[in-house]
């Protein structure tokens, strides 16, 4: 299954497990967060939206919240003796899509943990514990 949405004035087509990068979003690194402005549901059936799709939505964690490579804006007037460097480097949000949802479903907390972390978090509590 498969979806198209929107956020920061781009769009993205996403599948679950996908990771990648996004304008930067609100949100601390493992917190859940949903995307509402669901353009296309794919899969065995293909739902589009006019302009969104009703009750879909998408759900992703936040992987890190990071910035880009500096872009180097320079200008240069010639014979002028006129010149201007000016550094940017975008913020961005890196999120894993943990689920893709449909008929006004909520995202699931399980879906917050990764995987193979709960075992191993669950190990470390008993040995704790133990001792």
């Amino acid at each position: 299954m498969f979806a198209v949405f929107k956020t920061g004035g781009k769009q993205y087509r996403v599948a679950a497990d996908d990771v990648l990068n996004v304008d930067k979003i609100k949100g601390e690194p493992g917190e859940i967060v949903e995307f509402g402005e669901v353009l296309l549901v794919g899969g065995d059936s293909v739902t589009l939206g006019t302009p969104t799709v009703a009750g879909a939505s998408v759900a992703a964690e936040v992987v890190e919240q990071a910035r880009g490579p500096k872009i180097i804006a320079f200008k240069k007037r010639r014979r002028k003796n006129s010149r201007r460097k000016r550094g940017h480097r975008q913020e961005f949000t890196r999120i894993r899509i943990t689920e893709i949802l449909t008929e006004g479903e909520k995202p699931s907390r399980e879906a917050k943990a990764k995987p193979g972390a709960g075992a191993a978090s669950a190990q470390d509590t008993a040995a704790a514990s133990a001792s």
